[in-house]
């Protein structure tokens, strides 16, 4: 059977959702270090026993009460990602351009797009890669941003060779129109 101190630590943990220190947790739990120290222990113990899908770990920021790495890939199934109206702008900029050159989506879309794209590497809904024309990266979209939206085949917003003049008329429209609004999102 475990402590009360083990599990008032468990519930400090899954409150707070982010690793805390032994001093934080003595803090939170109003007890000495020592007392935490011996309480996490047990913790850990008893996680480690269960079959169960939560773990307690302890990361280079503390330790933490979180999702064993077996179940991550539910975590990208059931959790919908949470985009910003800039993030997905710049998706849909690239999903409507694909490929396209990250220096022409950054004409496009405004510096805050570099933060954008990453996001969007991370998340796994755009590819990026070392054009070998340029010294820009080509940009597209992945198996997984059709998967997550639901969408088989995009159309191209413009034929190829209406592709730069558009580009063009974007990028003169939001410096006029307020070149605040492209990078500022």
């Amino acid at each position: 059977m475990i402590t009360p101190t083990a599990t008032k630590i468990e519930a400090i943990l899954y409150l707070k959702g982010k690793p805390l220190s032994l001093g934080e947790i003595a803090e939170y739990a109003a007890c000495d270090r020592t007392t935490i120290e011996e309480g996490m222990i047990e913790l850990i113990d008893d996680y480690a026993r269960r079959e169960s899908a939560l773990e307690v770990v302890e990361t280079p920021n503390g330790y933490s009460l979180q999702l064993r790495s077996d179940f991550h890939d539910l975590v990208q199934t059931l959790i919908p990602v949470e985009l910003g109206v800039g993030a997905l702008r710049t998706l849909a900029a690239i999903a409507l351009n694909s490929p396209i050159l990250q220096s022409d989506l950054i004409n496009v879309r405004g510096s805050g797009a570099y933060q954008h794209v990453q996001e969007l590497v991370e998340l796994g809904f755009v590819k990026k890669r070392r054009d070998s024309d340029s010294r820009s990266y080509s940009l597209q979209v992945t198996p997984k941003f059709h998967q997550y939206f639901q969408i088989e085949q995009l159309p191209k917003a413009f034929p190829t060779n209406q592709k730069e003049e558009q580009l063009e008329l974007e990028l003169n429209v939001g410096v006029a129109g307020g070149a605040g609004e492209a990078g500022g999102e």
